[in-house]
């Protein structure tokens, strides 16, 4: 499995785990109009279909993202999309390789895209604690933007994919863990102040 290879395929995984319609979508847009060259196992993402599905439930996404607790709803539902999808575009990615390596790479991707989804999730979860509503689409767009980017680099520059997507994992792990603490925090002084009120 050659470095471009992986490159591509842990690329494609992160992204899917922010927004996987917008990375098919993107995937499927560079490959049909020759702007990159995708592995001849992922050509389909190409087809007018697939890339006309994707834009449609990424449109249902880009609006259902930016409603508080609307947003909480959709993460946990993909939660059972975002990651296994990761996994089998990973294991198309790499059909020419030998089955367990196949295999390996499908458990990796899915990993690395639960991993951008979790951070995703929690961090949405917790802005929604917040009363303004301007953070939420801040983030929001951002995470879109970061997905289609993401995409490209993965298919047009995967060496340099690489070395971000190891960047943007220990990103992803330590503000997991800071938002972790955040609402560990949040729920022993909501538990304290419910204790105070007790007569």
């Amino acid at each position: 499995m050659s470095a471009h290879l992986v490159g591509l395929t842990l690329g494609a995984s992160f992204a899917a785990g922010l927004n996987l319609y917008a990375t098919v979508a993107t995937l499927g847009l560079l490959e049909r109009f020759g702007v990159v060259t995708l592995p001849p196992s992922l050509h389909p993402l190409a087809h007018p279909v697939v890339i006309g599905v994707a834009l449609f439930l990424y449109a249902v996404e880009f609006f259902a993202d930016k409603i508080p607790y609307v947003d909480t709803a959709w993460d946990t539902l993909h939660t059972f999309i975002r990651p296994p999808a990761a996994a089998i575009l990973a294991y198309a990615a790499v059909a020419g390789v030998p089955e367990p390596w196949r295999i390996v790479a499908a458990l990796v991707a899915g990993g690395v895209a639960l991993t951008s989804h979790g951070t995703k999730a929690t961090t949405r979860a917790a802005v929604n604690t917040s009363p303004e509503p301007i953070s939420n689409w801040v983030l929001s767009v951002g995470e879109d933007g970061l997905a289609i980017a993401l995409a490209w680099l993965a298919a047009a520059h995967p060496l340099l994919t690489l070395g971000i997507v190891v960047a943007l994992m220990a990103l992803s792990i330590w503000i997991f863990v800071k938002v972790a603490r955040y609402f560990r925090r949040l729920f022993r002084d909501t538990a304290a102040r419910k204790r105070q009120t007790v007569p």
